[in-house]
Order: structure tokens, then sequence, then C-alpha cells
């Protein structure tokens, strides 16, 4: 059996290498202040101050309604652009979106032609392209109606639909962007502490020391992860309130303290993830490759920036036997909607039994590698 002075020591020596390496430091301080507050700010999915022209060849009381209907913070103002001007522009990348309102519009409307509104969009900039493109039609359209019906409001409906926004109410999505990068950062932090923990050993030679003392595999697996999910869970807990809470004024609707639980079972995974792939790697350029090949599908595919509703059958029973889906499933339920015990312990328990299986297979590969280099 270990034995828990071992496993203690052995990490406190996890923890003073750690903090005579200032590179992996400063990686821990930017990964969980500045970098998850840039990654929930920066990409913001709804509009923003889009940049559009309109071309009014109409110069009508109903064309005048459209320009004045597209003002901050969604759209920037309309700039006023020739028909000659639209091409350069776009090309150039001065506007994402061009609305040419043709001659006679007006006229056309009242007397039920149905004239058509040229909508050129700057497709490259996907995200903006994609929700302005709807909001232009509604907006233009709103216009329309309301001029033809000679005053502003929409027609009595038979049905009322009341709408109301549970958790994020004003649809922030730093709301939803911070926690899902606080997810993605525990994961990639916690394997790559612990991978490079290792390696830094066996570069430096101290694993051979380490042969020769009497302590076991299992002694030394654990001692690497109870230091590292030691660091990353403090981190964690700063980040959530001085960044998330604090900075970006995020509200934690559920328990902290369960939360910080459901992240301990996450690292006991995630650790033991990190020592298995160091035990493949031979250097650190060979281990940041294969965190690479690793961090990539964990992320993209464990619903923290894609639903999983959305995938393919095949890939939601896969991703089901890893720790980020339990774990970011977990975290959206905890913070965002407050969910309790009773809610949280199936994934808990999946995370417990991944964490488990993948523990007994990096000691497994642990054993295998000190046997081959004694």
């Amino acid at each position: 059996m270990p034995r828990l002075s071992n496993i203690y020591r052995l990490g406190v020596k996890e923890l003073w290498s750690l903090w005579r390496d200032p590179g992996l430091l400063l990686l821990i301080v930017y990964t969980f202040t500045a970098a998850l507050y840039i990654a929930a700010t920066a990409a913001p999915e709804g509009l923003h101050r889009a940049a559009i022209a309109i071309v009014d060849e109409d110069d009508s009381a109903l064309s005048a309604r459209i320009v004045t209907a597209f003002y901050p913070p969604q759209f920037a103002p309309p700039a006023r652009i020739t028909p000659a001007e639209v091409d350069a522009t776009l090309d150039a990348g001065t506007y994402t979106f061009v609305l040419d309102i043709p001659p006679d519009f007006q006229r056309d409307v009242l007397a039920g032609r149905g004239p058509q509104v040229q909508l050129a969009v700057d497709a490259t900039r996907m995200s903006q392209a994609f929700t302005g493109s709807g909001w232009i039609q509604q907006i233009v359209l709103g216009e329309v109606g309301e001029f033809l019906q000679r005053y502003r409001g929409s027609a009595a409906s038979p049905v009322e639909v009341t709408v109301r926004q549970r958790f994020n109410q004003a649809l922030d999505p730093t709301w939803f962007g911070s926690i899902s990068e606080l997810a993605n950062n525990i994961t990639m932090l916690s394997i790559i502490l612990t991978g490079a923990a290792l390696i830094r050993e066996r570069e430096h030679g101290t694993v051979e020391h380490l042969l020769v003392m009497p302590v076991t595999p299992t002694e030394i697996m654990l001692s690497k992860v109870w230091a590292m999910g030691l660091i990353v869970m403090l981190a964690t807990l700063v980040s959530l309130t001085v960044v998330i809470k604090g900075a970006l004024g995020v509200r934690i609707e559920g328990s902290l303290g369960l939360f910080l639980c459901c992240a301990a079972l996450h690292l006991f995974a995630t650790t033991s993830m990190g020592i298995f792939m160091a035990t493949l790697a031979r250097s650190m350029p060979q281990f940041g490759l294969l965190l690479m090949l690793t961090l990539i599908p964990l992320e993209l595919l464990s619903g923290a920036i894609t639903p999983r509703e959305s995938m393919p059958d095949a890939v939601r029973y896969l991703m089901s036997l890893a720790p980020t889906t339990h774990f970011v499933s977990l975290s959206q339920a905890i913070l965002f909607r407050g969910a309790g015990f009773a809610i949280a312990w199936p994934s808990m328990l999946a995370l417990a039994a991944i964490g488990s299986v993948l523990f007994g297979l990096s000691l497994a590969r642990f054993r295998k590698t000190i046997v081959q280099m004694v």
C-alpha cells in the first residue's frame, strides 16, 4: 500500500520544482487571467458595431427611415456611398454590409410592385455576416411595414408568445464563453503540468534518484496528481472569483464547493492522462505535438464550443468516454443553472470511473517505462 508520507513529501518536491520554473508559473497566471478574459470578450457571437454602408438611390421618406434604423450597439452609424464605391469598399473590407436601395423604391412599394433591395455581404466575416443578414432583413421589412401602416407598431396577433430568458437574461455571450474557456483551461493546464513534471525529471536525470529510493510507482504518480491538481484547483478558484465574477460580472448560480469537487474528479482523470502522454513522448517538443492532437478533439467535441446534440451519434458515444464531456456538462449545470448533487452525481460517478481507468492505464505504462530505464 502506498505510504501517505511518501506521497506528501514527493508532492511537496513537485511544488518546489514548479516554483523554480518561471515559464510554467507565467503560463498558469496568464491562462487563468488574461487568456480567459480575452477568450470571453474578444469574439462575441452577436453583432457589435458591424460596419454597414447604404446606397440610397431613391432619396425618399421611406429610404430615410431605413437609413436611420441602423444604430449602435449592433451596427456602426451607416455610411452613405455611391453605387460606384460598392465593389471597391467590399474588396477593401471597409464594410461588412452594403444595402442598395433602388430608384423609385417608395413609389413601387406604394404601388404594390414588390421592388427588390440588394444586400451585399462580406461573408469572410462569417459570424457577423450570418447574424447580421437576418437582422438587416428584419429591420428593412419592419420599416416598410410600418411605413405602409402609417404608424409604428405591429398588427394585433391572436396569440401572444412570452419569452423569458433563463440563466443569462441579457444573452451576454461572455457568460457562456468564460465558463467554457475555464473548463478548457483546467483540462489543458492539468495535462501540461503533470506531463512536464515527468519529462523534466527524465531530462534532469532525477528519475534515477527516485528509483533508488524506497518509493513505489504508485506513490510517485499520486504525488504528481495531487500536487499539480492542487495548483490547478487554486488557480481555478482565483479565476472564478477574480476574473469571472469580478471582472466579467458573471453571476454564479450554484455551489462553488460542489463545482470544485467536480473539478477535483476531473483533475484526477486529466492529470493521469498527462502522465500517460509523458511516458509516450521522449521530449517536451514531442509532448507538445501529442498535446495538440489530444486537446483539440477534447475541446471541440466535449460540448464546450459545439452542442453535442448536433454531432453524429458515433461521435457522441465516443466522447461520452472522455472526462471533458462530463466536466463541461457539470460546469454549465452547476455554475449556470444552480444544479445540486441530485443532478450532478451521475456525471460525477462517470468522472470517477473514467479517472480510475486512466490512472490504471497510466500506472501500467509508467511501470513499464521505469523497467525500461532500469
